[in-house]
């Protein structure tokens, strides 16, 4: 870093350290208020602009060590996290920070890991966060001065926020929304002083606005390394949807930044900022739309949530591409995973049970294992780093108790009833409370999740003992009348997933005795594990759910697996007619169907055939849909054991008009079935065929 004057150097560190150490919470709080407190260690008046000399440029350059060192080798932890290979130091271990000036203000406290309440900010940091991240909405009020909600985070909410991070030693990204609520690929509504504008005066005022909030900003001591121009620009941003617009708009605000960076000395990098990590094809396309329009900025910055987003080999392809064909830095502006599926602030949640991935559970655990899983890609595919979303907003008020006077007043919940007017088909219909509170790294009374440390102890990992995470509860299908044949074994989670493994299970016999397999329904069995040695004085516990249904013997058979080499195909003719089609509307559940078409005459059959099924009856149906077929046509379903052939005879009634075909009293004897269908038609007749179902009906 450079300095102008080593004593004043001291002196600011002398007088952060005084200010905050040996403090009460509550003036530890407050620290960030004054002007000593607004410096970091790692930030020289110069860098900061508070004297009068800041523009000038510094004579000496001096390289100051963290305030909060990282680990130097593997910690002994609750949870565990296996090491990073190869991460920097300099690895951004970033937080979004912009709702923890109006969780505070509605009443709640933070705490650090022995209980005792401290500023977040220096939890956080003592955890590894070395960059905040804050959002900045342009004017999120309503003209009786009423908040929209959201964390009501206009411009001195941004400065209040910086000057605590930058107190704690982190460099802080500024997050321009430009709009005066939420931006987002589903709406990027237009500043309301903005409104009206031509796209030359919203251009200048957009610039203005920049310009302006990063003077106050850099004026106020915030050491701000990163600037985005928007947030999550897919479809628009301040109200423009075409892209030669919004490429003005992202031109002038990064000319802003790179103008401020400029007259303050400061290394500011400019990031434009977009969501659905999964679409490679789409954002190859916005990139090359960026580059055609000569859009000024340095990194490509993703949202990704591992249950909305995508592989991790996928983003790895992603960030590879912008970086290799493009020429620009990638990071991870958006991630998170929840640490439980529990609602804390009776407002629901964004994910729930049905958001859960394979790899992942709702436990401490696997939000940190998740965390780390995001850092090793973006580490490995060359990225800058990592932001967690939204880390510290939990509930405010009484945990499950109606909270909305608060979210009213104070801004702490998703949206309030004041965003109507500037949001209505959004924020007017769904304002309430914080949706984030069970992805949060601190528990619902402020104290921190071990899962928190995650981000320090991503170079070395941690030493932890051999402990269950989750168990795949099993999921079974019982066919009505059937022996019930529960799983011998379950896959079982370690923290440590190299130790993942199956284990024996025992089933409580008597709930196994209360399910009656001769009707339908769905029955939970609970049973415990064993032969866990990291859990011998107290079993792990396990569900298994057991559905009793006509079960269907045929696999694929919809057709929605890619792998379809369970059916085989054979036609007459040197062109096959048929193909697996993925089109919703022409499907009779799902978005495949087996389809056919040709300009010749077509003679087809689609078949599976069966080696193991028990001997007993079974009952046999499809469903079909077609047009331009004549009554020469021979279209049937059929069934043929040994010499055997049963069949069922079908028409095209049209678009729409699913025809089931079916066959009743197919005896089994030894095991095997072939089942099918048999279409011969004239040219350019056309049909699909869905939902092929076997099931034993004795």
């Amino acid at each position: 870093m450079k300095r102008k004057n080593l004593t004043t150097l001291l002196l600011a560190m002398t007088l952060v350290s005084s200010s905050l150490a040996g403090c009460s919470p509550d003036a530890a709080q407050t620290a960030p208020e004054t002007e000593a407190a607004s410096v970091s260690p790692e930030t020289s008046t110069s860098d900061t602009g508070m004297d009068t000399g800041s523009n000038t440029t510094p004579d000496t350059q001096a390289t100051q060590a963290p305030m909060y060192p990282l680990p130097d080798a593997a910690e002994d932890a609750g949870i565990y996290v296996e090491p990073v290979p190869g991460i920097s130091d300099d690895f951004i271990r970033g937080m979004d920070v912009s709702s923890i000036l109006v969780e505070e203000k509605s009443g709640v406290k933070y705490y650090n890991a022995d209980g005792v309440e401290q500023d977040v900010f220096t939890t956080m940091a003592e955890a590894g966060v070395n960059y905040a991240r804050i959002r900045v909405w342009n004017d999120p009020f309503d003209e009786n001065g009423n908040g929209y909600g959201g964390g009501n985070n206009d411009l001195a909410t941004a400065i209040e926020l910086g000057k605590r991070a930058t107190a704690n030693g982190m460099k802080v990204c500024i997050d321009f929304h430009y709009s005066d609520f939420w931006a987002d690929p589903k709406k990027q509504i237009c500043p309301k002083a903005w409104e009206g504008m031509s796209l030359e005066e919203k251009s200048n005022a957009l610039y203005e606005f920049t310009k302006d909030s990063m003077t106050q900003l850099l004026d106020a001591g915030v050491d701000v390394g990163m600037v985005q121009v928007g947030n999550e620009t897919n479809n628009g941003m301040a109200g423009e949807t075409q892209i030669p617009n919004i490429a003005q708009l992202m031109n002038s605000g990064s000319k802003a930044v790179r103008e401020t960076a400029k007259t303050y000395n400061k290394d500011i990098k400019v990031a434009l900022h977009y969501t659905d990590a999964a679409d490679f094809d789409g954002l190859d396309s916005i990139m090359y739309k960026l580059a055609s329009f000569q859009v000024d900025y340095d990194i490509f910055a993703l949202s990704y949530y591992p249950y909305w987003h995508g592989t991790f080999e996928n983003l790895q392809n992603v960030m590879a591409n912008i970086q290799d064909k493009y020429g620009k830095e990638t990071l991870i502006a958006e991630t998170a995973y929840c640490y439980t599926t529990e609602d804390t602030d009776g407002s629901g949640n964004s994910v729930n049970e049905g958001d859960l991935i394979d790899a992942y559970g709702a436990t401490v655990q696997s939000q940190s294992t998740a965390l780390r899983d995001v850092c090793a890609t973006a580490s490995e595919a060359g990225a800058l780093g990592v932001f967690y979303w939204e880390g510290a907003w939990i509930t405010v008020g009484d945990v499950n108790a109606d909270n909305s006077p608060i979210w009213e007043e104070f801004g702490s919940g998703w949206a309030s009833s004041y965003a109507a007017d500037y949001d209505p088909n959004d924020a007017g219909r769904y304002y309430g409370g914080c949706s984030w509170d069970n992805q949060a790294l601190f528990d619902a009374d402020g104290k921190p999740l071990e899962s928190l440390n995650t981000y320090k102890w991503l170079k070395y990992g941690t030493n932890a003992e051999p402990a269950i995470d989750m168990v795949n509860a099993p999921v079974i299908t019982c066919n009505i009348g059937a022996a019930l044949e529960l799983p011998e074994t379950v896959d079982v989670v370690y923290n440590n997933r190299a130790l993942n493994t199956s284990l024996p299970v025992e089933w409580y016999e008597e709930q196994v005795l209360n399910i009656d397999t001769a009707k339908a329904g769905t029955y939970e069995i609970n049973g415990r594990i064993l032969d866990d040695a990291a859990a011998s004085d107290d079993p792990t516990e396990v569900c298994c759910t057991v559905n009793v249904e006509m079960l269907n013997y045929v696999a694929n058979s919809s057709f929605e697996d890619s792998d379809t080499s369970m059916w085989t195909v054979s036609y007459e003719g040197d062109k096959n007619p048929t193909d697996f089609q993925q089109k919703e509307a022409d499907a009779h559940t799902g978005e495949y169907s087996f389809h056919f078409w040709s300009e010749s005459d077509m003679d087809f059959s689609i078949e599976q055939k069966f080696t193991d099924l028990e001997p007993g009856t079974y009952e046999l149906k499809a469903y079909f849909q077609g047009g331009d077929i004549d009554s020469t046509a021979t279209m049937e379903l059929y069934a043929s054991v040994g010499d055997t052939v049963a069949s069922d005879a079908f028409t095209a009634e049209g678009y729409g008009n699913w025809q089931e075909p079916q066959i009743s009293a197919i005896k089994v004897t030894d095991g095997t079935l072939t089942i099918g269908m048999h279409i011969q038609c004239k040219a350019k007749g056309w049909g699909t065929a869905d939902d092929f179902i076997l099931n034993k009906i004795d």
